[in-house]
């Protein structure tokens, strides 16, 4: 079962994305168009859960899903569109999660919300501090349960 931990901001998750993003890049080739670096962790300073969100910008969800077998060999889970339509979702590292990607044909108004909230969080420090706050309380509210955390503390969809 995975634990739902928020820790200190940590100075190796750009670097640990960027990684991230060559290997992607390697498997995908030109069904990617951009990376982005989203979430908690991609906002200097934030606390987080220390999972690498990943957006991808893509060229098609089709041409995505033919590419299933090599996220598998790379450690990913393939989760289809997991709750949020027009989406693909994969995951990294079973319980101990690392990394999370999700994915949107270019264009799609999804990319626009998740840019955003990383832009506003990054330029709003005191706001940033309210929402790790926001983390903290849901974390001992939640009770370790992954769904009443991400509910409580709920980021853009």
């Amino acid at each position: 079962m995975r634990k739902v931990t928020i820790v200190e901001y940590d100075k190796r998750w750009p670097e640990l994305f960027e990684a991230e993003s060559l290997l992607l890049l390697m498997i995908l080739g030109e069904v990617v168009l951009t990376i982005h670096h989203i979430g908690s962790t991609s906002v200097p300073g934030l606390a987080a859960k220390p999972v690498i969100d990943i957006l991808l910008e893509v060229t098609g969800l089709h041409e995505l899903d033919c590419l299933n077998v090599e996220m598998e060999r790379a450690g990913y889970t393939a989760r289809s569109e997991n709750g949020i339509p027009n989406r693909r979702y994969f995951t990294k590292g079973g319980d101990q999660r690392s990394h999370q990607v999700h994915a949107f044909v270019v264009g799609d108004k999804q990319i626009v919300k998740h840019l955003a909230f990383r832009y506003y969080l990054i330029k709003n420090k005191d706001v940033a501090e309210l929402y790790a706050d926001v983390k903290h309380v849901a974390v001992l509210a939640s009770g370790n349960d992954t769904h009443r955390y991400s509910a409580i503390h709920q980021t853009p969809r």
